[in-house]
């Protein structure tokens, strides 16, 4: 049997293994759901063993057709864009469950809640058939409304209902636009290569109607200003294992997903190249201006991360081998950091019971472990030499200066406001005088430690030897590059 379809089903036995689990057993809830986090971890990894980086074919290609009626195909593979999400999807998925030991309520439908996030997340990343890539990335929907309203904070109902709205919006322009493309295509098929190759024939005012909608369903999940409203309050509404995945999982799903449109339709990428461009400069700056203004540390992150999504839009929008790959690396990039940042704000504020940054100060001293992953982390964030982020900002600015030269300060300007609220951040916490109350604060130990090294290795290990990640996604991105060049 091929390892995508069991990659993709052990989050799914998962669950139902713990959703039928004897009541007396309810010991073994975390244990098992761990053990099918793990195994699909362990599974994605070790892809790498047989993937070509030099090809941009699809590979490890599993197919079968189960709808007939209307083309639709069981199609899971993975190419230079989709093998880089699963990995950080599964690493991410696996960091959280690490971090849900604190949930004590209905554990065993949190924990199958969770396995069918994991199970829709990559889904989405695994599917080449754009039906089955719809049904997983309505799936996510089901589990992360209940995760937050059930296990979220005191605003957690409004955040849930927030997310659900934004979120089945998006989906109905996703919708609309794939019937718009599947009728456009003289293929007949939702196979995403065969329907790619029909749909480059359409004129570019049909490709742009389409794309449109493309753009307004994953620009609710990136999120781009300004449809982004839901990301705040969810974010600070969610339980910190969800708001790992939230971050730095869910909102690849929107980048990820507009690469692919990008790739189906470049005639309207290439048309709408500077509605693209000013959107993301939009999103940089209003992202990082609105998180510099936060005291709570989870706001902050989330505004922040609508600031990063902004240089993933930019990448894309510069439709140079250099931007698309600070896209892709900034999606991993960002999903390092923000899922680190959350694990190790959550675990403070189990310690503390506040997220407010006036409340702390000189944790180097009471807690050094602590410190040291979240500056990091922070590090990372702003694009730190010898950080994943670097290498990520570094392609994108060098994408945005050969496309829009001058323009491409916006840029730089929105990144020095990322530096300047990470470090303000990192000098509160960790610098001045130890506050009484904070001096029993217990530092990372055991299971949380080994959880934050994992995020912390990879980091450091994409930032300092970022060759094998660069040639991941080198022959993908020179593939869609030479597709988007041939319309502008």
């Amino acid at each position: 049997m091929h390892q995508l379809p069991i990659l993709l089903f052990l989050p799914l036995l998962g669950a139902l293994g713990v959703a039928f689990l004897p009541a007396r057993w309810w010991t073994f809830v975390r244990p098992l759901a761990l053990t099918a986090s793990g195994g699909a971890l362990l599974l994605a990894w070790s892809l790498l063993r047989e993937f070509d980086g030099a090809s941009a074919s699809l590979q490890l290609v599993a197919h079968s057709v189960w709808r007939a009626t209307i083309s639709g195909h069981f199609a899971l593979g993975v190419d230079g864009f989709s093998l880089p999400m699963v990995l950080l999807g599964s690493l991410l998925c696996f960091v959280a469950m690490l971090a849900s030991a604190g949930i004590k309520e209905r554990v065993r439908s949190y924990h199958v809640l969770m396995l069918l996030l994991e199970a829709g997340m990559l889904g989405v990343f695994l599917a080449q058939d754009w039906t089955l890539f719809y049904i997983f990335w309505e799936l996510t929907l089901i589990p992360l409304f209940f995760l937050i309203e059930r296990w979220g904070g005191a605003n957690r109902h409004h955040a849930a209902l927030n997310f659900v709205l934004y979120t089945m919006g998006g989906s109905v322009f996703l919708l609309i636009s794939l019937l718009l493309a599947f009728d456009a295509a003289p293929s007949g098929t939702f196979a995403m290569e065969e329907m790619a190759v029909a749909l480059k024939t359409l004129p570019v005012k049909s490709q742009v109607l389409i794309f449109l909608g493309f753009l307004i369903g994953f620009g609710v999940k990136m999120p781009i200003f300004p449809l982004h409203g839901w990301l705040p309050l969810a974010h600070v509404e969610a339980p910190s294992p969800v708001s790992i995945l939230l971050s730095g999982v869910l909102l690849k799903m929107g980048s990820y997903g507009l690469i692919r449109a990008a790739a189906l339709l470049p005639g309207a990428v290439a048309a709408l190249q500077g509605l693209l461009a000013a959107l993301a400069f939009i999103s940089l700056l209003y992202g990082g201006l609105l998180a510099w203004r936060q005291t709570d540390l989870k706001r902050m992150i989330a505004y922040s991360s609508i600031s990063h999504m902004g240089v993933v839009l930019a990448g894309i929008a510069s439709l140079t081998a250099a931007g698309l790959t600070g896209a892709v690396m900034q999606m991993v990039a960002h999903g390092l950091a923000a899922g680190s940042l959350f694990l190790l704000i959550g675990l403070l504020y189990h310690r503390t019971h506040t997220r407010e940054v006036s409340d702390y100060s000189s944790l180097t001293e009471v807690a050094p472990r602590f410190a040291f992953f979240t500056i990091l982390a922070f590090a990372a964030g702003v694009g730190m030499p010898g950080t994943a982020g670097f290498i990520a900002e570094l392609h994108a600015l060098v994408g945005g200066f050969q496309r829009w030269h001058g323009w491409a300060v916006l840029l730089s300007l929105g990144m020095l406001v990322g530096a300047a609220y990470s470090l303000r951040t990192i000098a509160r916490l960790f610098t001045g005088p130890t506050r009484p109350e904070m001096r029993s604060i217990p530092d990372l130990r055991g299971v949380e430690l080994a959880a934050a090294a994992a995020l912390g290795a990879a980091i450091a290990a994409l930032g300092v030897v970022p060759a094998p990640a660069l040639g991941l996604i080198a022959a993908s991105v020179e593939r869609l590059t030479l597709t988007l060049s041939g319309h502008l």
